[in-house]
């Protein structure tokens, strides 16, 4: 191959790549205006109105909302939590989406995992598919 071929196809490379993370840059933009849309409208007052139902059933529930994501913990334990954030980085296709990590103690282990709620479009995700996730996740934590 000719020298001046190969580097007219780095140099393509090169663009293409940069394009590509200027496009992720501004998607991931979009998606957290959305994701703060989104918490501030539908998940943060979601998550309150179920801790506040739990607490009057005698699951001492807390609501805490760090910067970008809200969290609904038991007062009982620390490693048993639901939170909410946008996932930025993963790395299957590099599109941000919604996620809950999921944690629960069980004797002196802790089970861990992390879902993807409804489409994970923060701008898509409906008070009724929140709903819908959180009161399955939260099976685990409120059966006796």
């Amino acid at each position: 191959m000719e020298t001046g071929d190969v580097r007219k196809r780095v140099i393509a490379t090169m663009d293409k790549a940069r394009r590509q993370a200027a496009e992720r840059r501004a998607a991931a933009d979009r998606s957290a205006q959305a994701f703060e849309r989104f918490l501030s409208t539908i998940a943060v007052p979601l998550v309150r109105q179920i801790a506040g139902a739990l607490k009057a059933d005698n699951y001492p529930f807390t609501v805490f909302t760090p910067t970008g994501s809200v969290r609904l913990m038991s007062d009982k334990s620390a490693e048993d939590f639901i939170e909410i954030a946008l996932d930025t980085i993963n790395q299957h296709d590099r599109v941000p989406r919604v996620t809950a990590h999921v944690s629960r103690a069980r004797g002196r282990s802790v089970v861990e995992g992390e879902h993807v709620i409804g489409s994970g479009d923060p701008a898509a995700i409906t008070e009724e598919e929140l709903l819908a996730f959180l009161l399955k996740e939260l099976e685990p934590f409120v059966e006796r």
